[in-house]
């Protein structure tokens, strides 16, 4: 069990310490992770091209627009011309909320086949360096195993470091959908993996959603792997500010908004992600039943109520995992708040047993996985609380709320 001090010697030199941290990072990482960066001029020609080109002679809509009316939009055209607009601009009709899911789907595949095509080029490229061409044959082989047969890819970005989203289960039926919200080094090279794969987004949520078949077979369920935001780049300033997690909170709310059908949604966040998801609390769709957070740094906040969410927030740590040795603090704008765990926080708290440490709350086995799929099917009756008093069962019964 995690004892908490409350007392003023404790909390100043938890201060102390934060700072310390503040200095080591400085130090050791500068201010912010700097990072290659690829150009995203085919991007930005597709937009313009986009922003000229016309349907059945009407203009087509701003990729800015509200999900509601990109939904509109898709559903006055035949497929034939969804499909035809999903084929000349893939990297605008995979990632656009409000279009159907399976056409991104669709549309992503052929943003991949182009995106694997560049990476092909530039191993034929004889000027590359040594470390170009290693990065070139790491994406090559990442975006071959994106496109394998069945995947479903529901967003695609492979400028930069690279974003993405995949789905597990039928996103269009399901009642119950849950979104696997990763943290720091986040990004296309660390989508999946074959060792320690229940640490990587995609290995996270295909476990998820084993457990939440496994917990409950007759609900329908889904499970988004939801890479699809700029992470931090290791433990620099990055990581101990708030900025990343308010750019990621918009596109995390954006996505759930556009969600098909009237499904009940769930988030599970992990470690930086947790922020993300503590941020986007505060303006999340009301359809948002749950938020679970496991090994969280903060949520920026000091208190459940202070998200300002009806939707119930859970919270659970392995004993093992490290960032309870780190400060929760929030001075100055640096560090992400309260323990959630702390049971002044008011969250849910949750065991995490078997979990193993910081990157293990998704592997088959841990209390926190079983947890989890409990949480994303509405079976509430079979979470199993950090205590013996079931003190997180409180104001639940049966499934639903009290």
């Amino acid at each position: 069990m995690t004892s908490f001090d409350p007392s003023p010697t404790s909390a100043a030199w938890r201060a102390l310490l934060a700072v310390a941290v503040v200095f080591v990072m400085l130090a050791t990482t500068g201010w912010s992770a700097v990072s290659h960066q690829r150009s995203d001029e085919p991007g930005q020609r597709a937009l313009a091209s986009w922003a000229r080109d016309r349907v059945a002679g009407h203009p087509l809509p701003d990729v800015d627009a509200p999900a509601y009316r990109l939904a509109h939009f898709f559903a006055t055209l035949t497929s034939d011309r969804q499909a035809a607009l999903a084929d000349e601009y893939p990297a605008i009709v995979g990632n656009l909320n409000g279009a159907p899911v399976t056409l991104r789907y669709r549309a992503n595949r052929s943003a991949l086949q182009r995106a694997a095509a560049e990476e092909r080029r530039r191993l034929r490229d004889t000027a590359i360096s040594a470390a170009g061409r290693e990065e070139a044959s790491l994406r090559l082989e990442r975006f071959r195993s994106m496109l394998a047969e069945g995947r479903q890819i529901l967003a695609f970005d492979p400028s930069g470091k690279g974003r993405a989203a995949e789905v597990f289960g039928n996103l269009d039926r399901a009642s119950r959908v849950s979104v696997v919200v990763p943290g720091v080094d986040t990004h296309l090279l660390t989508l999946e993996r074959e060792e320690r794969a229940y640490a990587a987004p995609i290995g996270m949520a295909e476990s998820l959603y084993r457990a939440e078949r496994s917990a409950s077979p007759g609900t329908r369920t889904a499970v988004i792997a939801w890479a699809d935001y700029t992470a931090p780049a290791g433990l620099g300033m990055d990581a101990a500010l708030g900025g990343l997690a308010a750019d990621g909170a918009v596109r995390l709310n954006a996505m759930v908004g556009a969600l098909p059908g009237a499904s009940t949604v769930s988030l599970f966040c992990h470690s930086y992600g947790s922020v993300v998801c503590g941020v986007a609390a505060r303006r999340v769709s009301d359809r948002v039943a749950d938020i679970a957070v496991a090994g969280s740094p903060g949520m920026r906040a000091r208190s459940a109520g202070q998200l300002r969410t009806g939707a119930r927030i859970w919270a659970t740590r392995d004993r093992d995992d490290w960032i309870g040795d780190v400060p929760h603090l929030e001075v100055g704008g640096i560090g992400h708040g309260a323990d959630p765990v702390n049971p002044d926080f008011g969250a849910r708290i949750v065991s995490a047993s078997g979990a193993a440490g910081h990157s293990g709350y998704f592997r088959p086995g841990a209390e926190s996985l079983g947890n989890f799929a409990a949480i994303g099917v509405g079976a509430y009756g079979s979470i199993r609380c950090a205590t013996a008093d079931g003190a997180c069962h409180s104001g639940i019964y049966g499934g639903q709320d009290a």
